[in-house]
């Protein structure tokens, strides 16, 4: 079910749904601990679900609009940003110096070979 149509949907009825998806989730659970073939899919879309409904649940006590454009008429009410200057050309970067750990490791070989 689209986010959309959840968020149309009065609270009792979002509540309803969430119940129905919880015992649906435990009734996988159970069928995956017992042994039986379960769609390993089914975990994350129920687990999705759950999520949509909880969002709706919680954007109607909010109080923010229907349909699922609250993020986009949010970000279309703000400014657009200046576009940053461009960085300027990297300089060229000398060597790297050999780190603690290489120069010991070339020691301990030099010893090895002296040997």
């Amino acid at each position: 079910m689209k986010s959309s149509e959840l968020r149309a949907k009065p609270a009792t009825e979002l509540k309803a749904e969430l119940l129905k998806l919880r015992k649906e989730q435990f009734a996988l659970r159970l069928q995956r601990a017992t042994g039986q073939a379960v769609k390993p899919d089914q975990f994350g879309k129920v687990r999705h679900s759950i999520a949509r409904v909880k969002t709706a649940l919680r954007a109607g006590e909010l109080g923010l609009p229907v349909g699922g454009q609250g993020a986009a008429a949010g970000a279309a009410a703000k400014p657009a940003k200046a576009a940053k200057p461009a960085k300027a050309a990297a300089a060229v970067k000398p060597a790297a110096k050999p780190t603690a750990r290489k120069a010991a490791a070339g020691k301990s070989a030099k010893k090895a070979g002296a040997k």
